[in-house]
C-alpha cells in the first residue's frame, strides 16, 4: 500500500527530467535562463523535493548549473566544451576498442551487428531518443570487452556528464545515418581482430560528431 506514493514520484521525476532536457534541446529553455523551482512544483502538484532532484541529474549531465541564491539555470555551451570533450573522448574510446579486437569473441560480435541494425531502423524512423540509448549498448558492448573496468568507468563518467552535447550531436541531419555507417567500419575491424584500424575508426567517429556539433554551433 505503500508503494503507490513512491511509484508517482518516480514518474513524476521523470517526466520533469525529459521535460527539461526536451526544452533545452529544441531551444525553447535557452543559455543563462533560470528553471523555476516554484513553478515547477506548481504545475505538477508536487513538492520541491522531487524536483530538487531532478535539478541535481540534469547538472551531472550538463544541462544545468545550480547557482546559489539565483536557482537552476541552463549551462551554456561553448566551443571549448565540445572540442575538450570529443578529444578526450576520442582517446578513451579509441584505446577500449584497441583492446576489445583482441577479445571480441565471435559472439560479442553478432551482439555488434543486431544492435547496429537496430540502430539502422531507429535512424530511418528519426527516433533520436531511442537510438542515442541504443547507441550507448553498441559502445558500452565493446568497451567492456577491452577488459579494462578503470577504463570503462571513467568512459561512463565522461558520457553522463556531456549526455547533451552528444543528443545535439546525434540530432543534427543526416548524423545517425553516417554513424551506422561508421559502426558497420568498426565492426569489420573487429572481425579482422585488427586494434589499429578500430582504435583509428572509433576516433575519427568521435572526432566527426564534434565536429558537425561544432559547425552547427557557429552557423
Amino acid at each position: 500500500m505503500k508503494k503507490k506514493p513512491i511509484e508517482r514520484h518516480q514518474t513524476l521525476r521523470e517526466k520533469i527530467l525529459e521535460n527539461i532536457r526536451d526544452a533545452i534541446l529544441k531551444g525553447s529553455l535557452k543559455a543563462g535562463e533560470r528553471v523555476s523551482e516554484p513553478d515547477l512544483a506548481e504545475r505538477y502538484g508536487i513538492s520541491r523535493t522531487p524536483i530538487r532532484e531532478a535539478f541535481r541529474q540534469l547538472e551531472s549531465e550538463g544541462y544545468l548549473t545550480v547557482v546559489p541564491r539565483k536557482g537552476a539555470v541552463v549551462t551554456a555551451l561553448t566551443e571549448r566544451d565540445v572540442e575538450e570533450f570529443y578529444s578526450i573522448k576520442s582517446i578513451l574510446e579509441g584505446y577500449a576498442a584497441r583492446l576489445a579486437a583482441e577479445k571480441l569473441t565471435d559472439k560479442d560480435i553478432d551482439r555488434l551487428k543486431t544492435i547496429n541494425t537496430r540502430l539502422a531502423k531507429l535512424a530511418s524512423a528519426g527516433d533520436v531518443k531511442t537510438f542515442f540509448r541504443v547507441h550507448n549498448e553498441f559502445h558500452e558492448q565493446f568497451i567492456r570487452a577491452s577488459g579494462n573496468e578503470k577504463l570503462l568507468e571513467l568512459i561512463q563518467q565522461l558520457l553522463k556528464k556531456f549526455d547533451r552535447l552528444r543528443i545535439a550531436s546525434l540530432s543534427l541531419p543526416g548524423r545517425m545515418e553516417i554513424s551506422v555507417q561508421e559502426h558497420e567500419k568498426i565492426i569489420d575491424a573487429f572481425e579482422s581482430h585488427d586494434g589499429d584500424t578500430a582504435d583509428r575508426l572509433v576516433r575519427k567517429n568521435a572526432a566527426y560528431g564534434g565536429q558537425v556539433l561544432l559547425q552547427s554551433m557557429t552557423e
